[in-house]
């Protein structure tokens, strides 16, 4: 859908057809929304059919997420392989993320990622050519969590979630996690799930080498209110608006 799909006049456009055409609801359920007072625009409370809004330029949330209806914007998640590296292009011929998506972006479109991961580490990662998104989803200070489960090897002992939690002393300072949990465990190894907002490099590994449960295996599941799920290595897809609009809401856009 391009912005003249919407077919904008002197008075913009009415906003239940806005929110049809961005996949929102049919315009009678979008009608029905905006009569119940889900619909905000520009941070008001809109209620009246016959309101009309600019979509290029209106911030319009339904349920306190926002819609986008930029069609320009890009919004992917990765699974990450092992073994590639999280830059876009790599001048020493090594695989890396831009490898996997540069046949899937309209144009010309820079893509940001959001964070990094080391080679060794698979997992979830988000790539959009929104910068001031990908800019906050990185900016310590919102505090977007972020979940990673680790194999870590022998058993692990109870009081090990509460000893990361208070926080454990790196070279580069102190760092904590927002949660930890033991997910499996067999004869010689375990599965821990780590919740962090941390973004220094290594981190999750580096804590968990600080408290003797050095990381053999490591994948990021969660960015926010986004999940790996069922992603295999190397597949891409596009987020849902109802993801987009969670990230949005996540970091105060």
């Amino acid at each position: 859908m391009a912005f003249s799909d919407f077919e904008p006049d002197a008075e913009g456009v009415r906003l239940q057809k806005v929110l049809s055409q961005a996949g929102v609801a049919s315009r009678r359920v979008a009608e029905k929304m905006i009569r119940d007072g889900r619909v905000e625009v520009d941070g008001q409370v809109v209620t009246e059919l016959g309101t009309r809004v600019d979509p290029t330029a209106a911030v319009i949330r339904v349920d306190g997420a926002r819609v986008t209806v930029d069609d320009s914007r890009v919004y992917l998640a990765l699974n990450k392989p092992r073994g590639v590296h999280s830059t876009m292009s790599d001048d020493r011929g090594r695989p890396c993320i831009g490898d996997y998506v540069e046949h899937r972006v309209r144009g010309d479109a820079k893509l940001f990622h959001v964070g990094r991961l080391d080679a060794d580490t698979e997992g979830l990662m988000l790539l959009t050519n929104d910068g001031e998104l990908a800019h906050r989803l990185m900016h310590p200070s919102y505090q977007v969590p972020k979940t990673y489960v680790a194999t870590v090897l022998g058993s692990v002992p109870r009081g090990l979630g509460k000893k990361l939690r208070d926080g454990v002393e790196l070279d580069d300072g102190p760092a904590k996690v927002d949660d930890f949990a033991v997910v499996d465990a067999v004869p010689g190894k375990s599965l821990v799930r780590v919740t962090l907002h941390e973004g220094r490099k290594r981190i999750v590994r580096r804590m968990l080498a600080a408290v003797g449960f050095p990381v053999q295996e490591l994948v990021r599941t969660d960015i926010g209110a986004v999940a790996l799920g069922e992603q295999r290595p190397g597949s891409i897809r596009a987020l849902s608006r109802k993801e987009v609009g969670e990230l949005y809401k996540a970091v105060g856009l």
